[in-house]
């Protein structure tokens, strides 16, 4: 008959026997470890050493004395991982707190330990579940693919989701690797992340020698076959859209001086004078301007005068597309709601289209709703300072930008870039005839000074630009802006914290789309399938 339970492992390594408070401590290094194989480090030995550790210290933490499975501390194992894990690879969220120091310095902890804290919960489940099918030999590698890889779905989905460092940015931050993700996307390159990392856990196991070395050398070649599938694809060119030049001003204003209103000339000249500067010699001239995110500390929609003087400083024919904060007309007796829009400006001043974020951030644009009338109650507020936060836009009634001279754009703004197949326009039909162009994200990473904040978060835009085939153009108050051609090579960039600008050509999208962007995550929920058959068709007879 099957086995309820593995039985208890001969050797892992030292770290399957250790207990309590030691076993905990181990997961949350281990967890800290496999954090240098996200951005910017890109060390993918180190996540092998932190899934290897897991895996031996599942294998001892699973089954007490009695024989039977000890879920309960397969939770707190994933838990401690993934409190490691987080703590290591978020820490900059930190700096946020040091902008406005006198208001939220108390706050600190809660962003740089708690978030972690709670979001270890994703993990402790996750663990969990793969103890359920766990058991000796070389399945229980597919048990944890399925359990971290359903956790790490459900932590970018669940109260608003939060998929920063997904274990799958360790493959989907190379060139050659992260093609993949045109089909599998994110949670595919997870699963395929973790059953690659954690395959020579089984070397140790006294097996036959398939079975012991088998994973490993599977692992080599998947890895190996990724990396020349990537190589392959790369190989097709992206041509430029002719009759388009974009420059992408970075204008570097630092956060204590950005929204003071006493400072609104100095920003705008700012603005005007980077747009203006004269193109390199021989390059052309710029025909479609991009600001940043919330590029003033004011409604340029209620202020003609600011955007004639912008229009004036503008060569005609040009269109600017810009972050701004954006109100309505509010119902009488009601308080005005104010968006976090894109907007598009033509050469006479006309504000001709906007994008209102539709995925917020909580605690940085708005207080849940659940806390805010208490929080309020003591005093506390969301970072940006708008009274009662920001509204979040209708993302069934608009996406797409109307920009003349471009191809239909699909506006995001700020961390809306980290979400897998969430800028995909949604309740809108899409005019087969003109299907979106490009990704255009303007941002303002600020608040997170020179960490690796402003770098992962390049980075995991760059992946959406490969999972969708469309060309990715970010522009970020203080860097790193960037323009990214649909395989997610890299045109051009700038440097953090400098003021400058970045002329490129717009790279063409990839013709018909990518399976990622028409199945989007049917194809992970089928890798998840798959490692939980191999998890169950693996347990051992006794």
């Amino acid at each position: 008959m099957l086995s309820q339970s593995p039985p208890r492992p001969r050797f892992t390594g030292g770290v399957g026997r250790l207990r309590g408070w030691r076993r905990l401590t181990c997961a949350w290094g281990a967890g800290a470890v496999g954090a240098l194989a996200m951005p910017p480090y890109g060390f993918l030995p180190a996540l092998v050493v932190s899934l290897t550790l897991a895996v031996w210290m599942m294998d001892g933490a699973l089954v007490g004395r009695s024989g039977r499975k000890r879920l309960g501390q397969a939770f707190l194992l994933g838990w401690a991982w993934g409190f490691g894990f987080l703590t290591a690879g978020l820490w900059w969220l930190g700096k946020a707190f040091l902008v406005e120091a006198d208001e939220f310095l108390w706050a600190l902890p809660l962003g740089v330990i708690g978030l972690p804290f709670g979001l270890g919960l994703f993990y402790g489940a996750g663990f969990s579940l793969a103890g359920i099918v766990w058991s000796r030999g070389p399945s229980r590698i597919a048990a944890l693919a399925l359990g971290i890889g359903g956790a790490e779905w459900l932590r970018g989905h669940v109260l608003t989701g939060f998929p920063w460092n997904v274990l799958g940015m360790a493959l989907g931050q190379n060139l050659w690797l992260m093609q993949s993700a045109a089909t599998i996307g994110l949670y595919g390159l997870t699963v395929l992340a973790v059953l690659i990392a954690a395959a020579p856990a089984t070397l140790i196991d006294r097996e036959s020698a398939l079975r012991r070395f088998g994973p490993s050398v599977a692992a080599i070649t998947v890895l190996a076959g990724l990396g020349f599938a990537g190589s392959e694809r790369l190989r097709t060119p992206d041509p430029a859209v002719p009759g388009v030049r974009l420059r992408l001003v970075q204008p570097n204003l630092q956060q204590d001086a950005k929204f003071r209103p006493e400072n609104r000339d100095d920003i705008v000249d700012r603005y005007i004078e980077l747009s203006e500067r004269p193109p390199e010699a021989g390059e052309p001239a710029p025909t479609h301007i991009v600001w940043p995110e919330s590029a003033f500390p004011f409604l340029i929609q209620r202020e003609a005068d600011t955007r004639e003087r912008i229009a004036a400083g503008l060569k005609p024919h040009r269109v600017l597309m810009t972050g701004a904060a954006r109100t309505d007309e509010p119902l009488p007796g009601e308080r005005p709601r104010i968006y976090n829009a894109i907007m598009v400006i033509e050469a006479d001043g006309t504000i001709t289209d906007t994008y209102d974020k539709v995925h917020l951030v909580p605690f940085g644009e708005y207080l849940p709703g659940i806390l805010d009338g208490a929080l309020r109650a003591l005093g506390l507020r969301q970072f940006v300072a708008i009274p009662g936060g920001f509204s979040a836009g209708n993302p069934a009634t608009q996406r797409i930008l109307t920009v003349p001279g471009l191809p239909p754009v699909v506006g995001t703004i700020c961390y809306e870039a980290i979400f897998p197949a969430a800028i995909r326009p949604v309740g809108q039909p899409v005019d087969a005839a003109k299907p979106p162009g490009l990704i255009l994200n303007v941002t303002n990473d600020g608040w997170f000074g020179d960490t690796p904040g402003p770098r992962q978060h390049l980075a995991q835009a760059r992946l959406r630009a490969v999972e969708e085939g469309l060309p990715m153009v970010r522009d970020a108050n203080t860097g790193i802006s960037a323009v990214i051609d649909p395989h997610g090579r890299i045109l051009g960039q700038t440097k953090i914290d400098v003021e400058t600008y970045l002329d490129a050509d717009l790279p063409g999208r990839i013709e018909g789309g990518t399976l990622y962007a028409r199945y989007g995550d049917w194809l992970f929920a089928g890798m998840l399938l798959i490692c939980a058959g191999l998890s169950l068709a693996g347990r051992e007879r006794v």
